[in-house]
């Protein structure tokens, strides 16, 4: 018999000292040296040390258009380098952070964006700050979220990146948590957006033990559709020099929507509430002269009007993925428009390099041939059961007391927010009423994932652990949109069926000057 003296911190949060007689063969609480020596199944850690408060760095590239995290402020935690193996041809590597203090008791899962290949150092840090242990995979594969050549005669690497990665991650952080704690977690939580939030429904769908709570935020559950939909947009305003849309003319677009369709809501304030009755006629802005950044030329227009219709087979005209809705113009410049030609905005990166290696793998292969009714078809039979999380069945998930919030900005240019509709339209089909689990919050103006002219910034994981932990159900959410460090504005967010409406007393500007009422 021994005697072992072992700081941990329990399901609350609290700190606790355990001092117990322990036989020599049980396992105990694991130091962060140690866990280098710890045995996983078709896994190894590769590095396990202490980072000090303050001390870490970025070690990798960040996705476009995001800053740098400040790291400066993280505290103190054992950082885990690992790679899983479940395959011969498998290579996932993730990390694992764990709080050296202050542990929360409680882990948080986050995700990836667009063709993975990078952990997400920045989630990692926000879990970190809140207490939670947390990890992030690259998904099975190295590169910059729109490369796509890893998948070239790697079959297994594309079950990896579609669903096999996370949840292999998930399982053995698990497994490394509880050696270094000495216990499991009280509760399990997925954090993911964009690609993330594919993770997130796949997570629900495949694999609904991993996680008591999953926010899944603008999903691209719908995956080849979703890749569809941006070749759709690339042949429509790309294909034909004519019909480029340079980012200089968004404003006035999005002007004329405004103008068209801001105040039907009942409120004038530069946001659509639900923009799906919104019809703008892009003709009365034609030029009549010479064209310049205040008028479109018909070329122009009819890529547009391409657009905002959405992909659709060419000779049948069913719908293959809806396009994005009006309001959201001035996020158009970064995902639709760009501003080079040959295109460089981030749809056309990714959906090029999505069909180039992983669906037709083939280096030669160019964008505009893509045909949008046979190679549908080719593409789907190929890879839909891999990549898409799109099945409406969330029974074992509800049934072992599974909560799932997910949320979508209108003004949406990556991913159609339609999308996310039609996915909860078709559990409701499938399952009746999912209030009890299952949740959808539209957030009017709100670009992909965050950013846009709306209400952006709510306590999207605080609300989750909220309705998994004490039964509080997100039945409205006060989000708030800051300029330059300052709140300007709040707004209730409703969940999908109801929709913020004005009292008719009270500044527009206050979340108390609404309710939710029927759509």
């Amino acid at each position: 018999m021994r005697f072992v003296r072992t700081a941990l911190w329990n399901h609350r949060g609290a700190y606790v000292l355990l001092a117990a007689f322990v036989a020599a063969g049980p396992v105990q609480a694991a130091t962060c040296d140690e866990l280098a020596h710890l045995t996983l199944p078709h896994a190894t850690i590769t590095s396990a040390a202490v980072v000090a408060a303050g001390e870490f760095s970025t070690p990798g590239p960040l996705p476009p258009g995001m800053p740098p995290p400040a790291f400066g402020a993280l505290p103190a935690f054992c950082r885990i380098s690992a790679i899983s193996k479940p395959t011969v041809d498998s290579d996932i590597r993730f990390e694992v952070w764990l709080p050296t203090a202050h542990w929360n008791g409680k882990f948080q899962g986050v995700g990836n964006g667009g063709l993975g290949g990078m952990l997400s150092y920045s989630a990692l840090a926000q879990a970190l700050t809140d207490g939670y242990a947390s990890a992030s995979t690259d998904t099975g594969h190295t590169g910059m979220f729109a490369s796509g050549e890893w998948a070239l005669g790697h079959p297994e690497k594309v079950v990896d990146f579609g669903h096999r990665a996370v949840h292999e991650m998930t399982v053995q952080s698990k497994a490394i948590l509880q050696s270094f704690y000495g216990g499991s977690a009280g509760h399990s939580y997925w954090n993911g957006c964009s690609e993330g939030g594919n993770q997130g429904l796949s997570e629900a769908q495949r694999y609904p033990q991993d996680y008591d709570g999953i926010l899944a935020g603008a999903p691209a559950n719908f995956f080849t559709h979703l890749q569809m939909g941006g070749n759709w947009i690339s042949q429509a305003i790309h294909e034909n020099p004519a019909s480029f849309v340079p980012a200089s003319k968004m404003p006035v677009i999005h002007r004329a929507v405004l103008d068209a369709c801001d105040a039907s809501d009942g409120v004038r304030d530069g946001v659509l509430e639900d923009p799906r009755s919104c019809h703008v006629d892009l003709k009365a802005l034609q030029c009549k002269d010479i064209e310049n950044d205040q008028c479109l030329t018909a070329p122009q227009i009819a890529g547009l009007e391409k657009i905002y219709a959405g992909a659709r087979n060419r000779r049948t005209g069913a719908p293959i993925f809806p396009g994005p809705m009006a309001g959201g113009e001035l996020e158009w410049p970064l995902w639709i428009v760009g501003t080079e030609v040959p295109p460089r905005d981030l749809q056309h990166l990714i959906q090029d390099a999505f069909f180039k290696y992983v669906v037709f793998e083939n280096p030669e292969w160019r964008w505009p041939s893509f045909d949008f009714d046979k190679d549908v078809v080719y593409t789907d039979r190929k890879l839909a059961h891999i990549l898409n999380a799109t099945n409406p069945d969330l029974a074992a998930f509800k049934a072992r007391g599974g909560k799932l919030i997910q949320y979508h900005g209108w003004s949406d240019a990556a991913i159609s927010p339609l999308n996310s509709v039609e996915y909860f339209k078709s559990v409701q089909v499938r399952m009746g009423d999912t209030g009890s689990f299952y949740r959808l919050f539209m957030v009017p103006g709100m670009g992909h994932c965050g950013g846009g002219e709306g209400t952006d910034e709510f306590d999207k994981v605080g609300m989750l652990a909220r309705w998994v932990e004490h039964g509080e159900s997100p039945d409205q959410i006060t989000a708030s949109r800051s300029v330059a460090g300052k709140v300007v504005r709040t707004r209730p967010l409703c969940p999908y069926g109801k929709v913020a409406r004005w009292t008719g007393s009270g500044s527009t500007d206050v979340a108390g000057s609404f309710i939710c009422a029927a759509d």
